[in-house]
């Protein structure tokens, strides 16, 4: 049994940069700011393409349906969608305000409720993420500051650095500053409400589109002050929820990383360095997301020290 490597799919944003090219070696589209590379995803609007070995040119949509047990498990529903999106965010500028609606209040606005997390790859200047708001801002404090333009005295701002995570569980307001490079492992979810674009335009030319009441609805408003979670030992919970649990594992030179089939599925991310898988001796590098198959026997080792995250308990 064989990982799965996908080939990328590159979003163009307003925010974007060009730090694929230079720190992860990717040959991005000329001329557009790229500030997204969806890595793994399965979506009606967009399916990952299997860039190598026996499935390669397949979709994932495809692959899962034609060989459930296999990559998913017994129990898995064949025409499930892979539950998780994988993506890289080149922030060369600040994202928008915005919300991700909670699963109680996702039908009623016709989203998808969205918990992610993001792990910071790499940073460049004063980089900061911003989450949660202010111990103490009520919802009318909010309201008010929204419609005078002045919101970001209210959102708690947490200085960063590469190394560092945070969970960001839907309904949590937050915005991504410039300077970040950042691994987003989230919901199989598309749909973000921004509040507030600090007065930017869009690639045409034009403001962007506010969806204030429905992030007003979504926004938790007793959500203060979250605390970024720093590196930590070799082996460390980033995120555990309801939607996935996230580890990161540093690896000396020559270590090796096991993974056992039969258990589960899993997505394992090269954030800095590179693996080597033993049995077809292919080397993962910084910047690689792989789906490891429920059936297989996997065995890594590293090429140089190496940090990774293995996501799991998605199935």
């Amino acid at each position: 049994m064989e990982y799965l490597l996908f080939k990328p799919i590159y979003q163009e944003r307003v925010w974007g940069g060009r730090a694929f090219a230079y720190h992860l070696g990717r040959k991005l589209p000329e001329n557009r700011p790229i500030g997204e590379s969806w890595e793994i995803v399965d979506r009606q609007e967009a399916t990952s393409e299997v860039s190598g070995g026996n499935f390669a040119g397949k979709s994932l949509r495809t692959v899962i349906e034609d060989n459930t047990e296999t990559i998913m498990g017994p129990d898995w529903p064949p025409k499930r969608r892979f539950p998780i999106l994988v993506k890289w965010l080149d922030c060369r500028e600040r994202l928008s305000l915005q919300v991700h609606p909670p699963a109680g209040i996702a039908p009623e606005l016709g989203g998808e409720p969205k918990t992610e997390n993001w792990y910071i790859a790499g940073t460049t200047g004063d980089a900061a993420v911003l989450a949660g708001l202010k111990r103490g801002v009520t919802r009318n404090a909010f309201e008010e500051a929204l419609r005078a333009e002045k919101l970001e005295s209210l959102v708690w701002r947490l200085p960063c650095r590469p190394g560092d995570s945070l969970f960001v569980p839907s309904g949590r307001i937050h915005a991504i500053d410039a300077g970040n490079l950042i691994l987003e492992i989230q919901q199989n979810s598309d749909t973000t409400y921004r509040v507030y674009d600090w007065g930017r335009k869009g690639l045409d030319g034009k403001p962007r589109t506010l969806h204030v009441e429905e992030s007003l609805k979504s926004i938790d408003f007793d959500d203060f002050e979250p605390e970024l979670t720093r590196a930590d030992g070799d082996r460390q919970v980033l995120a555990q929820s309801d939607e996935f649990t996230l580890h990161r594992i540093s690896l000396e030179k020559g270590e090796s990383l096991d993974f056992v089939g039969g258990r589960q599925p899993r997505i394992l991310s090269i954030v800095r360095g590179a693996l080597k898988e033993r049995r077809l001796k292919r080397v993962l590098e910084t910047g690689d997301n792989v789906l490891l198959p429920y059936g297989g026997d996997f065995s890594f080792q590293a090429e140089e020290p190496s940090t990774v995250l293995v996501t799991e308990d998605f199935a």
